[in-house]
């Protein structure tokens, strides 16, 4: 990228993989000029890394959160999730509850300097129809009767202990 300098003058700076928020980089030569005709100083420019509205990190890992259907969630699904390099294809466990999290190996951020990337995280988050329909709910409705499960109860026992 491209940035001015105090004095009014522009220089191409690379900005080095696995680069972080308040990192610090150095311009060589770049800076005011030296004390008695001396050569010029360094510059020193502070990152300031914005945020994406899809991707969140966290150090070397990339997190997302990937809505899927209440029917993927129950009987698995292969479904596109995207990552930093690009869109890929991501099983979706049978049984997959909202909060569990995948791990696709290598897909974080990589440094120059060291061997392994890190990761991207997939948090699954199940989102429901905006509108069911009367076939959803009737068979949801007989499904509560023959199922009862409580997925709370471990929480409200735990809590009153």
């Amino acid at each position: 990228m491209r940035i001015t300098l105090p004095d009014g003058g522009s220089v191409a700076v690379r900005i080095p993989q696995g680069a972080h928020d308040g990192q610090a980089l150095r311009l060589r030569g770049k800076g005011g000029p030296g004390f008695g005709g001396g050569p010029p100083g360094d510059a020193l420019i502070t990152l300031s890394v914005s945020g994406h509205p899809v991707f969140r990190r966290e150090g070397d890992d990339i997190l997302v959160t990937l809505p899927i259907t209440i029917d993927e969630a129950v009987l698995g699904a292969k479904v596109t999730a995207p990552t930093i390099s690009g869109p890929v294809n991501l099983t979706i466990p049978k049984g997959g509850s909202s909060g569990r999290v995948l791990r696709l190996r290598g897909r974080g951020v990589s440094h120059p300097e060291r061997r392994t990337p890190g990761d991207q995280l997939v948090e699954l988050k199940i989102v429901t129809p905006p509108e069911s329909d009367d076939s959803l709910r009737d068979f949801l409705t007989e499904w509560r009767k023959s199922h009862p499960h409580d997925p709370r109860v471990d929480l409200l026992n735990e809590a009153a202990s």
